[in-house]
């Protein structure tokens, strides 16, 4: 089996360097973007928690609903009861049956009045619901439409950038399958531990961009020979001599604006 080709450290500062120029400008295209998507994420919670909890509302008043004609329901029957006991009292042979009798008859008022009562309480449960639901409809409706403005800005950016930040990323995953996995996994790191995400930096007046730290001759002279991977000792980031940074900036502008 023929031994994979050895790749030259230039050749890999290049690649990982062409790697950080597309990586920070997919960054860029997302920045854009800002924090619109967690700001559509958090208002379709809202918007979905409200609607439960208007539907929640409508089906308690729909069962205090329905409690109410049950109770209604049990009034006429004991109306019903009453003008039977009324009618049975008119014929009872002794003052044990009439006052039987007679206790029924206020059972059954007792009965129609505490329904009365509930369906008192129900009727003021509902109106207090409707208002709870009123509101809540208000608010909805405004989350509602405010969503829909959030969504139609997300979407008229990610249709502006979609398809070349897909173009970037599959570039991205070009450029990483040339980078040995050790230089990877401290390219990753490195840009997870920077605010700005530059693991790879040029030497910029004697000191590593965005630095003020000045770089020592001899290690600048070390990096411009490119022979070996050098980081900045105050950073940790890797760096890359001007030229080669400049080299490479030209050739990925030039793949930019193919995309």
């Amino acid at each position: 089996m023929a031994k994979k080709k050895e790749i030259s450290v230039e050749d890999k500062l290049r690649a990982l360097y062409n790697l950080q120029l597309i990586d920070s400008r997919i960054d860029e295209i997302r920045n854009v973007r800002g924090e619109l998507p967690l700001e559509v994420e958090d208002l379709e919670d809202e918007v979905a928690g409200l609607s439960l909890r208007v539907d929640n509302f409508n089906n308690d008043i729909e069962s205090l609903n329905t409690q109410i004609k049950a109770k209604l329901n049990a009034i006429e029957e004991s109306k019903v009861l009453m003008k039977k006991y009324t009618k049975q009292q008119e014929n009872v042979r002794n003052n044990r049956e009439y006052s039987s009798l007679a206790k029924e008859t206020e059972f059954q008022e007792l009965e129609i009045e505490l329904a009365e009562k509930h369906i008192k309480e129900f009727k003021a449960q509902i109106a207090h619901k409707t208002e709870v639901i009123e509101k809540a409809q208000e608010r909805l409706a405004d989350k509602q439409a405010h969503l829909g403005h959030k969504k139609e800005a997300l979407n008229e950016i990610v249709s502006e950038t979609e398809k070349e930040e897909e173009a970037l990323l599959e570039k991205s995953a070009k450029y990483e399958k040339q980078i040995e996995e050790r230089l990877m996994i401290a390219y990753n790191r490195i840009r997870t531990n920077v605010k700005n995400g530059l693991a790879i930096v040029a030497i910029e007046r004697g000191a590593a961009g965005g630095s003020y730290f000045t770089i020592p001759p001899q290690v600048q002279v070390e990096i411009a020979g490119r022979k070996k991977i050098i980081t900045d000792e105050h950073s940790g980031r890797i760096l890359v001599d001007a030229e080669l940074a400049a080299e490479q900036k030209l050739k990925m502008e030039k793949m930019f604006a193919k995309l």
